[in-house]
Protein backbone atom coordinates (compact mmCIF):
# COMPACT_ATOMS: atom_id res chain seq x y z
CA UNK A 1 0.00 0.00 0.00
CA UNK A 2 1.50 3.57 -0.64
CA UNK A 3 -0.10 5.92 1.82
CA UNK A 4 0.12 9.76 1.22
CA UNK A 5 1.06 11.72 4.60
CA UNK A 6 0.41 15.43 4.46
CA UNK A 7 2.89 16.99 7.25
CA UNK A 8 4.81 13.93 6.99
CA UNK A 9 8.08 16.26 8.49
CA UNK A 10 6.28 17.25 11.07
CA UNK A 11 6.90 15.89 14.42
CA UNK A 12 3.91 12.90 14.99
CA UNK A 13 3.89 12.92 11.35
CA UNK A 14 7.72 11.88 11.37
CA UNK A 15 7.40 9.39 13.78
CA UNK A 16 4.23 7.99 12.09
CA UNK A 17 6.29 7.95 8.71
CA UNK A 18 9.21 5.72 10.46
CA UNK A 19 6.55 3.67 11.65
CA UNK A 20 5.02 2.68 8.48
CA UNK A 21 8.40 2.24 7.03
CA UNK A 22 8.94 -0.53 9.51
CA UNK A 23 5.47 -1.70 8.32
CA UNK A 24 6.54 -1.82 4.33
CA UNK A 25 3.57 0.43 3.46
CA UNK A 26 5.73 2.98 0.76
CA UNK A 27 5.11 6.76 1.74
CA UNK A 28 5.06 9.72 -0.47
CA UNK A 29 4.96 13.06 2.47
CA UNK A 30 3.45 16.20 1.29
CA UNK A 31 4.94 18.87 3.66
CA UNK A 32 5.30 23.10 2.86
CA UNK A 33 8.09 23.27 5.76
CA UNK A 34 6.65 25.63 7.44
CA UNK A 35 7.01 24.42 10.87
CA UNK A 36 8.90 21.05 10.16
CA UNK A 37 12.70 20.87 8.27
CA UNK A 38 13.82 18.88 5.47
CA UNK A 39 16.56 17.45 7.33
CA UNK A 40 14.09 14.89 8.88
CA UNK A 41 13.66 13.31 5.50
CA UNK A 42 17.45 12.39 6.08
CA UNK A 43 16.88 11.25 9.55
CA UNK A 44 13.82 9.07 8.65
CA UNK A 45 16.44 7.04 6.58
CA UNK A 46 18.90 6.61 8.73
CA UNK A 47 15.94 5.03 11.35
CA UNK A 48 14.27 2.93 8.46
CA UNK A 49 17.39 2.37 5.43
CA UNK A 50 14.33 3.21 3.97
CA UNK A 51 13.35 5.84 0.84
CA UNK A 52 10.32 7.91 0.80
CA UNK A 53 9.42 9.86 -1.74
CA UNK A 54 8.92 14.09 -1.29
CA UNK A 55 6.69 16.76 -2.39
CA UNK A 56 7.39 20.50 -0.73
CA UNK A 57 3.57 21.40 -1.60
CA UNK A 58 1.57 23.46 0.67
CA UNK A 59 -1.65 21.26 0.41
CA UNK A 60 -3.76 25.26 -0.14
CA UNK A 61 -2.64 24.98 -3.50
CA UNK A 62 -4.89 22.86 -5.25
CA UNK A 63 -3.36 22.41 -8.62
CA UNK A 64 0.23 21.42 -7.04
CA UNK A 65 -1.41 18.83 -4.69
CA UNK A 66 -3.32 17.36 -8.08
CA UNK A 67 0.29 16.46 -9.48
CA UNK A 68 0.98 14.46 -6.60
CA UNK A 69 -1.71 12.61 -7.04
CA UNK A 70 -0.98 12.80 -10.94
CA UNK A 71 1.68 11.14 -10.89
CA UNK A 72 1.73 8.74 -7.67
CA UNK A 73 -0.99 5.61 -7.33
CA UNK A 74 -1.81 6.35 -3.57
CA UNK A 75 -3.94 4.03 -1.73
CA UNK A 76 -4.69 5.88 1.41
CA UNK A 77 -3.79 9.05 3.17
CA UNK A 78 -3.02 10.17 6.84
CA UNK A 79 -3.74 13.76 7.26
CA UNK A 80 -1.48 15.58 9.41
CA UNK A 81 -0.77 19.06 8.47
CA UNK A 82 -2.21 22.01 9.62
CA UNK A 83 -1.50 25.04 12.00
CA UNK A 84 -2.01 23.93 15.54
CA UNK A 85 -0.85 26.36 18.45
CA UNK A 86 -3.64 27.10 20.29
CA UNK A 87 -2.30 30.27 21.72
CA UNK A 88 -1.82 31.68 18.36
CA UNK A 89 -5.07 30.72 17.24
CA UNK A 90 -6.52 32.97 19.60
CA UNK A 91 -4.54 35.58 17.91
CA UNK A 92 -4.76 34.86 14.57
CA UNK A 93 -8.37 33.15 14.01
CA UNK A 94 -8.43 34.06 10.22
CA UNK A 95 -4.94 31.93 9.53
CA UNK A 96 -6.24 28.91 11.39
CA UNK A 97 -9.48 28.91 9.58
CA UNK A 98 -7.84 29.64 6.16
CA UNK A 99 -4.97 26.74 6.15
CA UNK A 100 -6.77 24.14 7.74
CA UNK A 101 -10.11 24.62 6.14
CA UNK A 102 -9.06 25.13 2.75
CA UNK A 103 -6.07 22.54 2.73
CA UNK A 104 -8.34 19.74 4.14
CA UNK A 105 -11.38 20.47 1.75
CA UNK A 106 -8.33 20.40 -1.03
CA UNK A 107 -7.32 16.70 -0.07
CA UNK A 108 -10.61 15.33 0.33
CA UNK A 109 -11.66 16.58 -3.39
CA UNK A 110 -8.45 15.49 -4.62
CA UNK A 111 -8.72 12.42 -2.69
CA UNK A 112 -12.25 11.48 -4.62
CA UNK A 113 -11.44 12.67 -8.24
CA UNK A 114 -9.04 9.88 -7.77
CA UNK A 115 -10.54 7.14 -6.44
CA UNK A 116 -8.80 7.23 -2.91
CA UNK A 117 -11.46 6.53 -0.47
CA UNK A 118 -9.23 6.26 3.08
CA UNK A 119 -8.32 8.51 4.90
CA UNK A 120 -7.21 8.89 8.90
CA UNK A 121 -7.51 12.21 9.67
CA UNK A 122 -5.65 13.70 12.88
CA UNK A 123 -7.83 15.31 15.16
CA UNK A 124 -7.58 16.58 19.01
CA UNK A 125 -9.43 15.98 22.10
CA UNK A 126 -9.54 19.77 22.01
CA UNK A 127 -12.96 19.19 20.45
CA UNK A 128 -14.28 17.98 23.77
CA UNK A 129 -14.15 22.01 25.01
CA UNK A 130 -14.23 21.94 29.01
CA UNK A 131 -15.84 18.29 29.51
CA UNK A 132 -18.09 18.10 32.45
CA UNK A 133 -16.12 14.90 34.07
CA UNK A 134 -13.46 12.97 33.11
CA UNK A 135 -12.16 10.65 31.66
CA UNK A 136 -13.35 11.73 28.12
CA UNK A 137 -15.07 9.29 26.02
CA UNK A 138 -15.66 9.77 22.72
CA UNK A 139 -19.11 10.26 23.03
CA UNK A 140 -19.22 12.79 24.77
CA UNK A 141 -20.51 16.09 23.73
CA UNK A 142 -18.11 18.60 21.72
CA UNK A 143 -17.57 21.83 21.67
CA UNK A 144 -14.50 24.27 21.38
CA UNK A 145 -12.57 26.99 23.24
CA UNK A 146 -10.33 28.27 20.58
CA UNK A 147 -10.24 28.20 17.13
CA UNK A 148 -7.53 26.19 16.61
CA UNK A 149 -9.74 23.64 18.30
CA UNK A 150 -12.52 24.40 16.07
CA UNK A 151 -10.84 24.16 12.78
CA UNK A 152 -10.70 19.98 13.93
CA UNK A 153 -14.23 20.07 14.66
CA UNK A 154 -15.15 21.47 11.85
CA UNK A 155 -12.96 19.12 10.11
CA UNK A 156 -14.59 16.61 11.72
CA UNK A 157 -18.01 17.49 10.45
CA UNK A 158 -16.91 17.90 6.74
CA UNK A 159 -15.43 13.76 7.34
CA UNK A 160 -19.07 13.01 8.91
CA UNK A 161 -20.56 14.77 5.48
CA UNK A 162 -18.77 13.31 3.41
CA UNK A 163 -19.42 10.20 5.06
CA UNK A 164 -22.98 10.53 4.72
CA UNK A 165 -22.82 11.43 0.87
CA UNK A 166 -20.78 8.68 0.03
CA UNK A 167 -19.83 5.66 2.57
CA UNK A 168 -17.97 4.36 -0.06
CA UNK A 169 -15.46 6.63 2.40
CA UNK A 170 -13.20 4.58 5.03
CA UNK A 171 -12.26 6.94 7.90
CA UNK A 172 -10.79 7.27 10.94
CA UNK A 173 -10.35 10.38 13.47
CA UNK A 174 -8.06 10.08 15.72
CA UNK A 175 -8.08 12.26 18.89
CA UNK A 176 -4.96 12.79 20.18
CA UNK A 177 -4.25 14.37 23.97
CA UNK A 178 -0.95 15.72 24.65
CA UNK A 179 1.72 14.17 22.43
CA UNK A 180 5.53 14.18 24.03
CA UNK A 181 9.08 12.49 24.00
CA UNK A 182 10.89 11.61 20.58
CA UNK A 183 12.30 9.02 18.99
CA UNK A 184 14.74 7.16 21.03
CA UNK A 185 17.74 7.17 18.07
CA UNK A 186 17.59 10.86 19.20
CA UNK A 187 17.15 11.41 15.54
CA UNK A 188 13.62 12.61 15.47
CA UNK A 189 11.53 14.69 18.00
CA UNK A 190 9.74 17.71 18.79
CA UNK A 191 11.44 21.16 17.26
CA UNK A 192 9.69 23.65 16.54
CA UNK A 193 10.69 26.40 14.32
CA UNK A 194 10.90 30.06 16.99
CA UNK A 195 9.57 30.15 19.97
CA UNK A 196 7.51 26.71 20.93
CA UNK A 197 3.78 27.05 21.54
CA UNK A 198 3.65 23.48 23.24
CA UNK A 199 5.17 22.98 26.70
CA UNK A 200 7.57 20.17 26.76
CA UNK A 201 10.03 21.89 23.85
CA UNK A 202 9.74 25.01 26.06
CA UNK A 203 11.12 23.01 29.32
CA UNK A 204 13.49 21.45 27.46
CA UNK A 205 14.86 25.26 26.09
CA UNK A 206 15.32 26.74 29.68
CA UNK A 207 17.05 23.29 31.04
CA UNK A 208 19.54 23.40 28.23
CA UNK A 209 20.06 27.26 28.57
CA UNK A 210 18.51 28.06 25.54
CA UNK A 211 15.55 30.11 27.34
CA UNK A 212 15.85 32.26 31.03
CA UNK A 213 12.63 30.80 32.74
CA UNK A 214 9.40 29.00 31.39
CA UNK A 215 6.38 30.81 32.13
CA UNK A 216 3.27 28.13 33.68
CA UNK A 217 -0.16 29.97 32.95
CA UNK A 218 -1.90 29.81 35.90
CA UNK A 219 -1.92 28.30 39.34
CA UNK A 220 -5.54 28.64 40.46
CA UNK A 221 -7.00 25.54 38.02
CA UNK A 222 -9.32 23.04 40.35
CA UNK A 223 -6.33 20.65 40.01
CA UNK A 224 -4.09 18.67 42.47
CA UNK A 225 -1.39 21.99 42.67
CA UNK A 226 -3.58 24.63 40.27
CA UNK A 227 -1.50 24.11 37.50
CA UNK A 228 -3.26 22.77 34.38
CA UNK A 229 -3.70 18.40 33.69
CA UNK A 230 -2.81 16.99 30.63
CA UNK A 231 -2.88 13.80 29.33
CA UNK A 232 0.46 13.29 28.10
CA UNK A 233 1.33 10.76 25.52
CA UNK A 234 4.80 9.61 24.23
CA UNK A 235 5.01 10.48 20.83
CA UNK A 236 5.81 6.64 19.14
CA UNK A 237 2.65 5.49 21.34
CA UNK A 238 0.42 8.04 19.43
CA UNK A 239 2.53 7.47 16.08
CA UNK A 240 2.12 3.22 15.56
CA UNK A 241 -1.81 4.46 16.87
CA UNK A 242 -1.84 5.29 12.63
CA UNK A 243 -0.76 2.34 11.96
CA UNK A 244 -3.12 0.31 13.70
CA UNK A 245 -5.67 2.37 12.12
CA UNK A 246 -4.92 1.93 8.61
CA UNK A 247 -4.68 -2.14 9.25
CA UNK A 248 -8.07 -2.04 11.64
CA UNK A 249 -10.56 -4.51 9.65
CA UNK A 250 -13.54 -2.79 10.58
CA UNK A 251 -14.54 0.10 8.23
CA UNK A 252 -16.85 2.86 8.05
CA UNK A 253 -16.93 6.26 10.20
CA UNK A 254 -14.49 5.39 13.23
CA UNK A 255 -13.42 7.75 15.79
CA UNK A 256 -11.01 6.94 18.73
CA UNK A 257 -8.97 8.79 21.46
CA UNK A 258 -5.31 8.14 21.89
CA UNK A 259 -4.23 9.08 24.96
CA UNK A 260 -2.72 6.84 28.22
CA UNK A 261 -6.32 7.48 30.61
CA UNK A 262 -3.92 9.34 32.73
CA UNK A 263 -3.57 13.37 33.76
CA UNK A 264 -0.51 14.60 34.95
CA UNK A 265 -0.56 18.54 36.06
CA UNK A 266 2.09 20.74 34.61
CA UNK A 267 3.81 21.31 37.45
CA UNK A 268 4.33 17.26 37.93
CA UNK A 269 5.40 16.91 34.58
CA UNK A 270 8.48 20.01 35.50
CA UNK A 271 9.73 18.50 38.75
CA UNK A 272 9.68 14.83 36.54
CA UNK A 273 11.89 16.58 34.34
CA UNK A 274 13.84 17.55 36.47
CA UNK A 275 14.39 14.45 38.36
CA UNK A 276 14.77 11.75 35.45
CA UNK A 277 17.29 14.17 33.98
CA UNK A 278 19.13 15.77 36.84
CA UNK A 279 18.53 19.58 35.83
CA UNK A 280 16.97 22.30 37.00
CA UNK A 281 13.95 24.48 35.28
CA UNK A 282 13.39 27.35 36.63
CA UNK A 283 9.83 28.95 36.16
CA UNK A 284 7.42 31.45 37.46
CA UNK A 285 3.80 31.31 37.40
CA UNK A 286 2.35 33.36 34.65
CA UNK A 287 -1.80 34.49 34.35
CA UNK A 288 -3.71 32.00 32.51
CA UNK A 289 -4.25 32.17 28.71
CA UNK A 290 -7.36 32.21 26.79
CA UNK A 291 -8.71 28.94 25.52
CA UNK A 292 -6.85 26.66 28.05
CA UNK A 293 -9.14 24.25 30.55
CA UNK A 294 -8.81 23.19 34.15
CA UNK A 295 -8.34 19.43 32.98
CA UNK A 296 -8.16 17.00 30.03
CA UNK A 297 -7.39 13.27 29.92
CA UNK A 298 -8.81 10.52 27.72
CA UNK A 299 -10.81 7.17 27.83
CA UNK A 300 -8.62 5.25 25.58
CA UNK A 301 -10.72 2.25 26.19
CA UNK A 302 -12.25 1.94 22.69
CA UNK A 303 -9.04 2.45 21.35
CA UNK A 304 -7.50 -1.13 22.85
CA UNK A 305 -10.49 -2.75 22.25
CA UNK A 306 -11.02 -2.53 18.98
CA UNK A 307 -7.39 -1.08 17.27
CA UNK A 308 -5.18 -3.40 20.20
CA UNK A 309 -3.94 0.40 21.33
CA UNK A 310 -2.06 -0.07 24.29
CA UNK A 311 0.81 2.94 25.50
CA UNK A 312 3.80 1.45 26.82
CA UNK A 313 6.50 4.57 27.22
CA UNK A 314 5.76 6.61 31.40
CA UNK A 315 5.98 9.86 31.46
CA UNK A 316 9.80 8.95 33.05
CA UNK A 317 10.05 7.76 29.13
CA UNK A 318 8.68 11.03 27.91
CA UNK A 319 10.97 13.07 29.50
CA UNK A 320 14.01 11.27 29.04
CA UNK A 321 13.86 10.88 25.11
CA UNK A 322 12.58 14.54 25.15
CA UNK A 323 15.73 15.68 26.87
CA UNK A 324 17.67 13.48 24.88
CA UNK A 325 16.61 14.69 21.06
CA UNK A 326 17.63 18.11 22.14
CA UNK A 327 20.64 17.46 23.42
CA UNK A 328 21.68 15.32 20.45
CA UNK A 329 20.95 18.36 18.37
CA UNK A 330 21.95 21.38 20.37
CA UNK A 331 21.96 23.26 17.01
Amino acid sequence: MKILVSGGCGYIGSHTVVDLLKENYEVVIVDNLINSKREVLDNIKKITNKEVTFYKVDLCDKEKLKEVFEKESIDAVIHFAGLKAVGESVEKPLMYYENNLISTINLLDLMREFNVKKIVFSSSATVYGNPDSLPIYEDFPLSTTNPYGTTKLMIENILKDLYKSDNSFDITILRYFNPIGAHKSGLLGEDPNGIPNNLMPYIVRVATGKFPILNIFGDDYKTVDGTGVRDYIHVCDLSYGHVLALKNKKTGLKIYNLGTGKGTSVLELVKKFESVNGVKVNYQIAPRRDGDIDACYASNEKAVKELGFKPKYTIEDMCRDSYNFVKMNTN
